[in-house]
Parts: structure tokens; sequence; C-alpha cells
């Protein structure tokens, strides 16, 4: 399973950002496991620095507690983050929280500003067909999409296909079924703004990871006639 991975050390962890969460709200550690469904014992290991979470217990964490995605990686409790409406974030080279699927790797950018209006992200597409993306992701929001490298085909629900090439643009509603394809020779990379919220926007790549999983596990199935029980040999 895909894991988010902070790329700048000088920020707080996920079990600082989690217990500031927490203690903010004036919760325990079982009151938290009562709202999200995460074991008490897992919290209290992310909180101690022993374990990590996969994105959709993360999800699960920001559903629970009513707050955004970003705020498990930057804690809003610090005395040190800017006021909202004089805020700037620096994205170096390579900085973010990555997603990586079978059709999508994704950094997700400036996730040290919380309560964004949109969330600007740096996206590799891999898939390079309609059948092998599956069926195609939507979500709340609008997104507009710049290629940077390659050739990207773009799908919907509703027009053509079109395809972009090198500083080509496109703008979506994001309710309307889409997907992005690379049809290039090598590396497909765009950037990608949406204006759905971070939880939203995971929650459609997780329904992604659920569906490659699903169909992997009906690619390798168990030998013998299909209905009919799998004989020992003697």
């Amino acid at each position: 399973m895909s894991q988010l991975q902070a790329a700048d050390p000088e920020t707080p962890g996920l079990g600082d950002c989690l217990r500031s969460a927490r203690r903010g709200r004036g919760l325990t550690l079982k009151q938290v496991s009562e709202r999200t469904g995460v074991a008490v014992s897992t919290l209290s290991k992310v909180e101690n620095h022993q374990m990590t979470l996969t994105y959709d217990k993360l999800l699960q964490i920001s559903r629970g507690l009513e707050i955004d995605i970003s705020e498990l990686f930057h804690s809003p409790y610090s005395d040190n983050i800017p006021k909202k409406f004089n805020r700037r974030s620096v994205s170096r080279r390579g900085e973010g929280q990555v997603i990586r699927t079978k059709s999508y790797n994704y950094l997700y950018q400036h996730t040290d500003l919380l309560g964004k209006q949109m969330s600007p992200i740096i996206a590799e597409m891999n898939a390079r067909t309609i059948e092998e993306f599956g069926p195609m992701m939507r979500h709340e929001g609008e997104e507009y999409l710049l290629v940077i490298e390659g050739k990207i085909m773009v799908h919907t629900e509703v027009y053509a296909p079109v395809e972009l090439n090198v500083g080509d643009s496109i703008f979506i509603d994001s309710t309307m079924a889409h997907a992005y394809l690379n049809v290039g020779d090598g590396v497909a990379r765009a950037v990608c703004v949406c204006s759905a919220s971070s939880s939203a926007l995971m929650e459609a790549l997780r329904l992604i990871e659920n569906r490659e999983a699903a169909s992997a596990t009906k690619a390798s199935p168990e030998r013998g006639t299909p209905g009919r029980p799998v004989k020992a040999r003697r």
C-alpha cells in the first residue's frame, strides 16, 4: 500500500502533528480511536514515532477528527504558522507528500498551508491505455492541468479524447469522470491544480488503489475448474 512520505526533515513528524491535533481538541487516545476507528495501540505507536500510516488510515483520522489532512503533516497549533491572509509557502524541487498508484504518481506540494482553497500537485501519468487505467475517476471541485513533460491523452465521459503536448493545458469540472494517460515515448508529467479538498482527492486515489488491489486478486485465481473445488493431488 502506498504511503505518504515527508520530504522535508525540518517539518514536524506525523506523530508530533497527530499529538498536537489531538491535544488541541482536548481528546484522549481512546476518544480519537472511537471517532476514527483506528486502534489506540496504533495511534500510540504513531505518536511515539514507532510506526507510520498508509494514506487510507490518514484519511480515516482526518475524517474522524474533521480536519484537513495536511494538519497531520504541519501542526496548526504552532506559533510560527502564518495567518490565513498573509500566507506564503515555498516548495523546492522534490519536496512534498508522495502518493503512488498504478495509474498516477502524485506529489502534493505546500502541505504546510492549512485550509487551502486549492491543491497544487505535480502528477506523473503511468497508465497508457484506458483499459489499463480502468474506470475513470471523479471527485468534487474543478481542476487545471498543464503538461510540462511528454504527451498526455485526456479522456472524459462527455468529450472525445484530446491529446496535450508540452505547454498545452486543460480545465475541467472534476465531477465529470476523467482519466489522464501517458501516450508519449517517455515520462508524462504535469502541473495539476485542484479546487477539491485534500481529503476528497485522497479518497478518489484510495478508490483507485482498492480497485487495483481487487484487479490483482482476480488476475491470480486458484487453479482448477471454475465453480468447483480444487482437488488435492495424491
